[in-house]
């Protein structure tokens, strides 16, 4: 289901991100399941792996989660280790980055503190050694913001000239996971690929930067540093932003010029709504699960915030105003999105007065419905990858 097609309202304004099971009956645990899986085709673990590791897994255990995920990521870098030794340089950097799959996944529900750092420090060791025995051209750079640093990897692609994507997560992310949920397809396809951690993300809340409102001036300062560093062309730069990243993507898009095109799956534009409908359900008595508490926690820490309360008032009234978007945009929105997610794309689709504007809606037999098209990412890639050629068809020149 493409362009310009309407979703149905079905008053639900929940903040689901999945209305079907898949392996676990903690809703929590079943997303970042399928993350796992859905990042198989980009190099991470096959379905043979993931099932393997869920049958270590106890429904709703955050600490069974990590030791099953850490286990695999130790055996598969092990792995990697001996075909090193033999000379199997790509099989090396293959297991690599299963491993690196493995220890991403195992810090997902583990609380602030050291052992999250220690596991995310992990994962980013065995990534960088991943992109080196794999030979991919990956440069890391970091950009001087708010007294700190934002860490990201560049892929300059074999025609200099190309487009660049910049690919931003959300909540949840860190900027290595989105090369193996999106960076490596754009990668395939022939452009350059930016990936980089905004305020909040990743580790850099340990630098004192949290999520903050106006994520247009953290975007500007990667923009300035892709220019500076990487030669990126502002007409060729175009910005991808995922599930809180839709809203990283919304700002940047009123306020950002130097953007040739946005996309946001979905497009959130007023985030205290998301916020208000969390708060919502836990006053309604949701249950609350070991891995939701500890996910709820680092998300918290990512906010800079004690408590979602707190939350709320730090964000109450900040939106992204669509009437300032010119730029090409397009919307993505699969329909397992609970009815925030539903509501707001669709309002931010109708209101912005781009041009050029598409609204993709992804239904269950794409296999790509699912909360930012974890269940089929390449899905994602290729309608964005189409649409881009559309709308920067100057930028392939002949192509």
């Amino acid at each position: 289901m493409t362009n310009q097609e309407s979703t149905p309202r079905s008053g639900d304004y929940s903040t689901q991100r999945l209305s079907q099971r898949y392996r676990f009956a903690d809703p929590n645990m079943d997303l970042f399941f399928l993350g796992a899986l859905g990042w198989g085709p980009a190099g991470g673990l096959s379905v043979g792996e993931a099932f393997y590791i869920a049958t270590q897994i106890e429904d709703g255990d955050g600490d069974s989660w990590v030791r099953a995920f850490e286990h695999q990521g130790e055996v598969l870098n092990a792995q990697a280790d001996t075909w090193l030794e033999r000379g199997w340089t790509r099989a090396a950097g293959e297991a690599r980055l299963k491993a690196f799959a493995c220890y991403r996944s195992a810090w997902q529900f583990v609380a602030p503190g050291e052992r999250f750092a220690a596991l995310f420090h992990a994962s980013q060791k065995l990534f960088d050694q991943a992109m080196t025995e794999l030979g991919l051209p990956a440069t890391r750079f970091t950009v001087r913001y708010g007294g700190g640093e934002l860490p990201g990897h560049f892929y300059q692609a074999i025609d200099r000239s190309a487009p660049t994507v910049l690919v931003i997560g959300g909540a949840d992310t860190c900027h290595e996971d989105r090369f193996l949920s999106q960076g490596r397809y754009y990668i395939d396809r022939g452009y350059s690929v930016a990936l980089v951690d905004l305020p909040g993300q990743g580790l850099v809340q340990k630098q004192g930067l949290h999520w903050e409102p106006e994520t247009e001036r953290p975007i500007a300062a990667v923009i300035d540093a892709l220019i500076a560093r990487f030669g990126v062309e502002p007409r060729k730069l175009a910005l991808l932003g995922m599930s809180l990243g839709g809203y990283f993507a919304c700002r940047a898009a009123a306020h950002e010029p130097r953007l040739a095109a946005v996309i946001a799956t979905p497009a959130l534009f007023r985030p205290d709504e998301l916020f208000a409908g969390v708060a919502k359900q836990e006053a309604d008595g949701a249950t609350t699960s070991d891995v939701e508490r500890k996910n709820r926690q680092v998300l918290l820490w990512k906010a800079g915030v004690a408590d979602i309360s707190e939350l709320i008032r730090r964000w109450d009234g900040v939106a992204a105003d669509p009437r300032n978007v010119q730029v090409p945009f397009l919307s993505v929105l699969g329909k397992q999105e609970g009815g925030v997610w539903k509501k707001q794309t669709e309002e931010w689709h109708a209101s912005i007065r781009s041009a050029h504007k598409s609204f993709v809606i992804l239904d269950a037999e794409t296999g790509a419905d699912a909360h930012c098209q974890g269940n089929n990412p390449l899905r994602l890639a290729q309608e964005a990858d189409g649409w881009l050629r559309e709308v920067m068809r100057d930028s392939w020149g002949s192509r």
